[in-house]
């Protein structure tokens, strides 16, 4: 199995969960977000329990950025991970 480099894989999973959240973010700051999330519970069959709040450019950001963290440092660990198994 090739070795994955692990700064490549978590810039690439920080990066495809900060674009969902930036798109999450637009669709809060056009309005179209308490319709997108009450779709998405009725498809599961659930009453959808949460109001989606006005949007704010602080918490948006926030949520790019933290997501993004996250994304890295799971990326990150898993590449790790993963070579040392192929050893």
């Amino acid at each position: 199995m090739d070795i994955l480099t692990p700064n490549k894989v978590a810039l690439a999973l920080g990066g495809i969960l900060a674009v969902f959240h930036f798109l999450w973010s637009v669709l809060v700051a056009f309005g179209w977000a308490q319709w997108a999330i009450d779709w998405v519970f009725r498809l599961h069959f659930i009453t959808p329990p949460f109001t989606v709040d006005l949007f704010s450019l602080k918490l948006a950001v926030g949520l790019i950025v933290m997501t993004f963290v996250v994304g890295y440092v799971v990326g990150w660990a898993f590449a790790v991970v993963w070579n040392k198994l192929q050893e």
